[in-house]
C-alpha cells in the first residue's frame, strides 16, 4: 500500500504541475483528495494490514494527503495571481479619456412648491411650526371643534391604530398645540407644512399628501386681514393679476369660513375645460377662528381673534404646473420629475 501511495503522490504532483486553470485543479482535487477519492479508497485497505504495516501506511497517507494539500494550494494562488495579470492587461484604462458626465439630481416639484410657499409666509412675518404625523383623536378632532360624532369626521376618514391613535388628516393639530405652548402671548403668526392622510386614491386624491395651514392670533384680527393676506399669496405663487373671490362655507373650526377661489390660470378667468368653464378655480380654505378652538388653545376669544388657512400642496403645485394627475407626483417616473 505504502508503494501505492507514494505512486499516486508523484503521478498527481505531475498533473499538478501542467495544470493553467481552477476548473481542472479542483477536478484533480476531488478525483485524489475527495470523500470518494483515490487516496479515501485506498485508506480503506488499512484493516486488511497487520500491526506495524498498519501504522506505517497511515502515517505515509496522512503525509501524502498534507503534501498534495499544500501542492494545491500553491498551485491555486499561482493560478489566480496568472488570472488577475491577465486581467489587468486586458483591462487597460485609458487615463487620458474625458471623464464620464455625473447627471445631477434636482428637487422633487412638491418639494419646490412647498419652498416657494414658505418662503412667502415668511416674508410675511410668519414662521414655520411643526408636529407629530401620528396623531391623537384629541388634537385632530376634538380640540378643532369636532366631537366624535360630528358628520364633518366622515369627510376626514383616516388611518386608524386604535380608538385614540391615528393618522393626521390635516396639520391643523399643530395649530392647537403651539396655541397651548404659547398661550396667552401674542401675536401668533405660523404657517404649518407637512404629510397629512385620508382614504382617498383616484386622480385628484392620494392616501398621503401635503398640506400648509396658518395661523394668524391677535388682538383686532379680522376677515379683512385674512383676505390681504391670502390675496398677497396667491398673487406671489401664480401671477400679480391673478383675481380671487370667497365663497361661504362651513369648517368646524372657523367661523365665519369661506373657499377661496382663483382665477383660471389657464384660461385666466374666459371658462376652459380645466375650470369647468366656470373661469375660477378653488385653491383653499379658510375662515375666522372658531371662539371654542381658541378656548381650547388656552385664548380668550373676548380678548383675541385670529384666521386660519389651509391648502393642498399637491393642489397648488397641479394648477402652477399644469398637471392633472395627482398620482404623477408619486409614481416616482424619471421622465415626469426631470422636467422640473
Amino acid at each position: 500500500m505504502i508503494e501505492r501511495l507514494l505512486k499516486l503522490k508523484q503521478m498527481t504532483e505531475e498533473t499538478i504541475q501542467g495544470i493553467n486553470d481552477m476548473q481542472t485543479l479542483n477536478e484533480v482535487k476531488v478525483k485524489t483528495l475527495g470523500r470518494k477519492g483515490e487516496i479515501t479508497m485506498l485508506l480503506r485497505g488499512l484493516k486488511d494490514l497487520g500491526g506495524d504495516e498498519k501504522i506505517e501506511a497511515g502515517r505515509t497517507a496522512n503525509e501524502v494527503k498534507n503534501s498534495l494539500e499544500k501542492l494545491i494550494e500553491e498551485k491555486t494562488e499561482q493560478i489566480k495571481k496568472k488570472e488577475l495579470e491577465q486581467r489587468l492587461k486586458s483591462e487597460k484604462i485609458d487615463v487620458t479619456l474625458p471623464g464620464l458626465p455625473l447627471e445631477s439630481g434636482g428637487l422633487h416639484p412638491i418639494t419646490q412648491v412647498t419652498r416657494e410657499i414658505k418662503e412667502i409666509f415668511m416674508g410675511m412675518g410668519f414662521t414655520v411650526a411643526e408636529g407629530p404625523q401620528v396623531e391623537t383623536d384629541y388634537y385632530n378632532f376634538e380640540a378643532l371643534n369636532v366631537p366624535k360624532d360630528h358628520p364633518a369626521r366622515d369627510m376626514q376618514d383616516t388611518f386608524y391604530i386604535d380608538e385614540e391613535i391615528l393618522l393626521r388628516t390635516h396639520t391643523s393639530p399643530v395649530q392647537v398645540r403651539t396655541m397651548e405652548k404659547m398661550a396667552p402671548q401674542i401675536p401668533v403668526k405660523i404657517i404649518v407644512p407637512g404629510k397629512v392622510y385620508r382614504k382617498d386614491d383616484d386622480a385628484t386624491h392620494s392616501p398621503m399628501f401635503h398640506q400648509i395651514e396658518g395661523l394668524v392670533i391677535d388682538e383686532r384680527i379680522t376677515f379683512g386681514d385674512l383676505k390681504g393676506t391670502l390675496m398677497q399669496f396667491a398673487q406671489k405663487i401664480f401671477h400679480a393679476d391673478v383675481r380671487v373671490r370667497y365663497r361661504p362655507s362651513f369648517f368646524p373650526f372657523t367661523e365665519p369660513s369661506a373657499e377661496m377661489d382663483i382665477s383660471c390660470v389657464n384660461c385666466q378667468g374666459e371658462g376652459c375645460r380645466v375650470c369647468s368653464h366656470t373661469g375660477w378655480l378653488e385653491i383653499l380654505g379658510a375662515g375666522m377662528v372658531n371662539p371654542r378652538v381658541l378656548q381650547y388653545g388656552g385664548y380668550d376669544p373676548e380678548k383675541v381673534t385670529g384666521f386660519a388657512f389651509g391648502m393642498g400642496i399637491e393642489r397648488i403645485a397641479m394648477l402652477k404646473y399644469g398637471i392633472n394627475d395627482l398620482r404623477l407626483f408619486f409614481d416616482n417616473d424619471k421622465r415626469f420629475l426631470t422636467q422640473f
